[in-house]
């Protein structure tokens, strides 16, 4: 509930001054239903029957007892024999929807938490069972080149692949489906909550969306439908074949591009930066709406010459007209040892962006920053005006620049 007397304009303002925006994360997401004993650093225990027992078959996956079943989809090269097959009894399968290909055994969840091999099949444990909801500007995932104004219904479940030290949101991303009791809900009954609230966009966010797939395309498709628009904020690691599917269907797409390291990734986040490289690629060359985040961590991913290989390759692979986001760190989760990014720091790496050929370089989670701010890159005029998380005025006629009429790419109606 607001304060008496604060419209919600005023909220968030209060907010930004106040700090609360810390993070990047903005104001929090509402949990649906109060967090467990989240055991981060254990492994994925039983999930109830009654949660298995829900779980519909996800797709992306293959079994070794499926009739066309390859052996080569799970075992290393070299490591059969020719034309050898093996018989698993109960089953394995291999989860084809992320870049890590899980193999599991009868009962074993992949490092996501949210997909299970049950009986043979691949069952996702989060499918219709968001646990965060919030009504957030568009501004905050960050979007500035899309509806700005806008507001979204931001949702987001358990799970996530990846084990990024500094998340903001690891009470979410990092626990499993069984540590929250969320609600229920259809995607018809989302969409409708994002009529009901008038929001005109969905968002899937604040975990990574790519583990409830299933769900997020269900509920863009019925989007659609109802004339809404739909948006993912991902980290980029899930394989092409659902990234495909995921373009089909939304309107747009926020990618973190932690850093610009094979070692960054591995060490800090768990994972590799290959397939997310590869995901930018695909969603550039498809024309989907694409912006891309970099959080600028002090001491792990700030030094020039990453950043400067890190805007070479987004001004060549997905093009001038991308806009990239230099967003200052917060010390949280396993990283509160480390200071916040300084404010410099993002301000060279915009330099290094804009010299790269970057035509849209923004500084984030810094409020009041000249850089929140989209200028023309013809004649310099203000126009996109944002404070905090809010787009405060709009110098644009049809979606360019009112002041010498060049076109800004995006999405502005």
């Amino acid at each position: 509930m607001e304060p008496s007397g604060l419209s919600r304009r005023e909220l968030l303002d209060l907010a930004v001054r106040c700090g609360l925006a810390a993070g990047g994360a903005g104001l929090a997401p509402r949990l649906l239903a109060a967090p467990g004993l989240l055991g981060l650093d254990a492994p994925a225990g039983p999930a109830s029957s009654e949660l298995v027992r829900h779980a519909p078959v996800a797709r992306y996956w293959t079994s070794s007892a499926a009739a066309d079943a390859l052996c080569a989809a799970c075992h290393e090269p070299g490591a059969l024999a020719a034309g050898a097959r093996h018989e698993h009894r109960p089953a394995r399968v291999k989860c084809l929807l992320c870049a890590h290909g899980c193999v599991l055994e009868e009962g074993e969840r992949g490092r996501c938490r949210a997909r299970m091999n049950v009986g043979g099949e691949l069952r996702s444990l989060v499918y219709g069972r968001p646990i965060a909801e919030h009504l957030d500007p568009i501004e905050k995932k960050p979007f500035f080149h899309f509806l700005p104004g806008a507001e979204a219904l931001s949702l987001g479940t358990a799970g996530c692949p990846l084990r990024c030290r500094f998340c903001q949101n690891w009470e979410i991303s990092q626990a499993r489906p069984e540590d929250h009791a969320g609600q229920v809900r259809s995607p018809e009954q989302v969409v409708e909550r994002a009529r009901l609230r008038r929001a005109p966009v969905v968002a899937f966010t604040y975990n990574e969306p790519t583990v409830f797939t299933e769900y997020l395309t269900d509920i863009a498709r019925a989007a659609r439908r109802a004339g809404l628009r739909s948006v993912l904020v991902s980290c980029g690691f899930m394989t092409e074949a659902p990234l495909a599917e995921m373009i089909e269907v939304l309107d747009a797409i926020k990618i973190d591009l932690k850093g610009f390291s094979p070692e960054f990734y591995r060490e800090v986040s768990g994972a590799e930066l290959a397939p997310v490289l590869r995901s930018i690629r695909q969603i550039a060359r498809a024309g989907r709406h694409l912006e891309i985040v970099n959080l600028v961590v002090p001491t792990l991913n700030d030094s020039e010459l990453r950043l400067r290989e890190l805007a070479k390759w987004v001004a060549g692979e997905a093009g001038p007209d991308v806009p990239l986001h230099f967003t200052r760190f917060h010390p949280d989760y396993q990283l509160r040892n480390l200071p916040p990014t300084p404010v410099a720091t993002l301000e060279r790496a915009r330099e290094i962006a804009l010299a790269a050929g970057l035509r849209f370089v923004y500084v984030g989670n810094v409020p009041g920053h000249p850089a929140n701010h989209t200028w023309c890159p013809r004649c310099g005029a203000l126009c996109v005006e944002r404070s905090g998380f809010l787009t405060t005025a709009l110098h644009l006629r049809g979606g360019a620049c009112a002041a010498c009429g060049e076109r800004l790419p995006g999405v502005w109606a």
